[in-house]
């Protein structure tokens, strides 16, 4: 079982991903946006954050910047969870630092194995 972070402003992204996750045996744990994210994060380190690209006031790329500056959380996976599917987007989301990238609408039948792909202890 493993604590992944869902930062999300939707609160039906955030229940869909919540429910999957906690159906599949991990701790599922959300905030409605960067700052409270970034809290949460320091809070309880997550094993992994999945995080929105568009996030009210800070943008995931703020978030993402400001979660691999700390040294507790520098080595915890930030996937992108996003809407933005254009082409080159996937490719700018991992330039800029993101491990992963899962675009929505999220697929049920593959969302939870995507994101336990890039658990440090992925077995």
């Amino acid at each position: 079982m493993a604590r992944i972070l869902i930062i999300e402003d939707n609160p039906a992204n955030v229940e869909l991903m919540a429910f999957l996750l906690t159906a599949h045996g991990h701790a599922a744990a959300s905030a409605p946006d960067g700052p409270r994210g970034i809290a949460a994060a320091r809070a309880a380190p997550p094993e992994l954050v999945a995080c929105d690209v568009h996030l009210p006031g800070m943008d995931g790329f703020s978030v993402l910047a400001a979660l691999k500056a700390e040294p507790a959380l520098a080595g915890v996976p930030v996937l992108a969870v996003t809407a933005l599917a254009m082409a080159g987007d996937r490719e700018k989301v991992l330039a800029a630092g993101f491990d992963g990238y899962i675009s929505k609408p999220i697929e049920p039948e593959s969302f939870v194995a995507e994101l336990e792909a890039f658990l440090p202890a992925a077995a």
